[in-house]
């Protein structure tokens, strides 16, 4: 089973525990209008490779990655559930850790029940989801992104539902994503999650700007500052305000 890549990263610190090897898989259905990777977004792209290949380069420098492991990201890796299940499996031969950063977008309750089955069987292959939720509102949601958010947020229940761990990421754009009404909506939903484990509150930046320009793609935030990172904390503080909440009413500990 080969796997449509982007790219290999050896040297990754923001991307799971520890240093890991990041596999960039080409292909998304979202269009987020902060994406940082729109070259990753056609489907039939990349370079077709195999999981042994790719394992080969990690094994290389095995050593380097002691406390860290893989990461598959993209891009949208449940795109391609059969390539990580063929990668993991290799992973977990060796006891290495494993961990998917993912959008969600690929995930329905109501999926192809071939499909949900070899999902269920990826989950028993990983340590680690990185879930992005983009937006807790419906409507703003599909502007943000072009996709709908009720399949993300069953995905993110459904990993409850398998107990593996989730980090929450949650990306702060100035007028965008920093309302405070929504912000708590946010940490109110995934403060009912047993398996939190984190949440990444994160700056949006133009730094994937210039990507637009060559790829001749308009530049859907055009004039939208960074995110201060001070305003950030503050923001940040409102989620954590949501998920204390819920977990009082749920009696659960306080994160």
């Amino acid at each position: 089973m080969q796997g449509r890549i982007h790219s290999l990263e050896s040297f990754g610190t923001v991307d799971g525990p520890g240093t890991r090897f990041v596999v960039f898989v080409q292909g998304c259905p979202m269009r987020c209008a902060y994406c940082h990777n729109p070259d990753t977004w056609e489907m039939n792209a990349g370079t077709l490779m195999e999981p042994e290949e790719i394992y080969e380069q990690y094994k290389r420098n095995e050593a380097f990655y002691k406390g860290g492991g893989i990461t598959v990201t993209g891009g949208e890796p449940l795109m391609q559930v059969d390539f990580l299940i063929d990668l993991f499996t290799l992973c977990k031969k060796d006891n290495v850790h494993t961990c998917i950063d993912s959008s969600g977008i690929a995930y329905k309750p109501n999926a192809n029940p071939e499909w949900l089955a070899k999902l269920d069987k990826l989950m028993t292959l990983t340590d680690l989801v990185m879930l992005d939720i983009k937006h807790i509102d419906p409507e703003k949601h599909k502007e943000l992104t072009s996709q709908p958010n009720d399949g993300i947020l069953a995905f993110a229940k459904y990993l409850d539902e398998k107990h593996i761990d989730v980090w929450i990421r949650h990306v702060i754009v100035p007028g965008i994503t920093d309302d405070d009404k929504y912000l708590y909506q946010l940490g109110y939903f995934i403060g009912g999650l047993s398996n939190l484990k984190a949440l990444d509150a994160l700056p949006y930046h133009t730094m994937g700007k210039v990507k637009y320009e060559k790829l001749g793609i308009p530049y859907k935030l055009e004039g939208v500052e960074p995110m201060d990172k001070n305003k950030l904390i503050e923001k940040k503080e409102v989620i954590l305000n949501g998920i204390r909440k819920r977990r009082e009413e749920l009696g659960l500990e306080h994160s």
